[in-house]
């Protein structure tokens, strides 16, 4: 099942809207100080994703699953993604990898940078139980987006400048109600568990969809 059905989103065809590349996307630091909000304030629909970087199941969901069709939606113009970053996989697995790797997205946020470096550090995510997110590796990963490896950056990496904004999306998943990750909220409800990455199909239950208030 598409995610643009799932969401009950309305794509137009034969007509050119939204952003042309992933640097085209509106991306900026939420009111409340956690949320990373990417996409189109005018987006008929807003989504809330909770993610932490050295989770396996969000790699896949990323870069296998419906969150190729959702970063899609939201370079149409016809979502804004609401991005709560945990790390809560350190405490569990030890090291610092998710810790890192959210201070070094909320880094490459001050450049206007990441939706683009998103993507790669997923594109190329060590194995949760490796602790890979290094500050060399971060660093690495951040050659690869255009413009975002400049001294300021990497003092921000090294020096954990985000810390304050790390432990605070971290109290804000704890507080979610979310019960792992990624988790998706539409409107405040949750969908369904995901299957390979990809959306559950609604077995049983086909007006879940309705309640979801789009």
């Amino acid at each position: 099942m598409a995610i643009a059905a799932v969401l009950g989103v309305r794509v137009a065809c034969g007509v050119r809207t939204g952003y042309a590349t992933d640097a085209d996307i509106p991306e900026s630091l939420g009111a409340d100080g956690t949320t990373i909000v990417v996409g189109d304030e005018d987006a008929g629909t807003t989504v809330q994703l909770f993610e932490d970087l050295r989770c396996p199941a969000c790699e896949e969901f990323e870069t296998q699953g419906a969150g190729a069709e959702l970063n899609g939606l939201a370079q149409r113009g016809s979502v804004q993604i609401h991005y709560t970053l945990a790390s809560f996989l350190d405490g569990k697995l030890g090291g610092n990898g998710s810790k890192k790797a959210v201070n070094a997205l909320r880094a490459a946020l001050a450049e206007d940078k990441f939706v683009e470096y998103h993507r790669v550090l997923y594109a190329h995510q060590p194995d949760e139980v490796v602790d890979g997110f290094t500050d060399d590796f971060i660093l690495k990963m951040a050659s690869r987006v255009e413009g975002l490896r400049g001294p300021g950056f990497g003092t921000a990496v090294r020096t954990m400048k985000c810390q304050a904004f790390v432990d605070a999306s971290e109290n804000a998943f704890e507080h979610s109600g979310a019960g792992g990750t990624p988790t998706l909220k539409v409107s405040g409800a949750e969908l369904p568990e995901f299957k390979k990455g990809h959306l559950a199909d609604y077995v049983g239950e086909p007006s879940w969809i309705t309640r979801l208030d789009l």
